[in-house]
């Protein structure tokens, strides 16, 4: 059987082509196994040329993630835009932040909880906010538009957005890394939490 040709190393390598192999890596083998090396193979460069692009594997994640937010981040905004009602919205927002991250479990845990090491650490950080920063921002705005319609009570809408947050990506994380753990229904956990945590803000 005759192999896949082997692309030119004169050829100019797609920084997309790159992320593209990455995160199928990630989907199918976890973040542990993640490697620059494996992923030059996948797409049939050397090492070497990866590091044009990225400078080192934890830079690579965190692009792979920043696409990943980037996609969450429209998908929020999409229902705040069909939703007039910023409660409705609000909820679905909520709910959707769970179902993506349970949908890209891998990705999730790569941005939230998978470093190991100092290095890995300070990178974590770094894609940890930017995940935070862009949940946080889109509850904001549902928040502030709630508040504002006194749909829901005069609250603090930055520390009310925080507890919104929290209490989704606490449950998000739970559900991927205990998925075998006596939940009952997930789906009926997840309602009820986020019914919970609208529930408290309403006026």
């Amino acid at each position: 059987m005759v192999g896949k040709e082997r692309r030119s190393p004169d050829k100019v390598l797609l920084r997309q082509d790159i992320l593209d192999a990455a995160r199928e890596i990630l989907v199918r083998e976890g973040y542990g196994r993640l490697s620059m090396r494996k992923v030059a193979a996948r797409i049939e460069y050397s090492p070497t040329a990866i590091y044009l692009h990225f400078k080192n594997r934890d830079d690579l994640i965190a692009s792979v993630c920043e696409q990943l937010t980037d996609g969450l981040a429209l998908e929020l905004q999409q229902i705040a835009e069909r939703h007039s009602d910023p409660l409705v919205a609000l909820r679905k927002s909520l709910r959707q932040y769970v179902e993506f991250a349970l949908k890209h479990p891998q990705h999730y845990q790569a941005a939230f909880g998978m470093s190991r090491g100092e290095a890995d650490a300070n990178a974590q950080e770094q894609r940890s906010r930017t995940m935070n920063l862009q949940a946080l921002e889109l509850l904001r705005r549902l928040v502030e538009a709630g508040v504002k319609r006194k749909k829901l009570a005069k609250v603090d809408v930055h520390t009310a957005s925080c507890a919104l947050w929290a209490g989704v990506h606490g449950i998000a994380s739970l559900l991927i890394v205990m998925p075998d753990f006596d939940w009952g229904s997930a789906d009926r956990v997840v309602d009820q939490l986020v019914a919970a945590l609208v529930d408290g803000l309403r006026v």
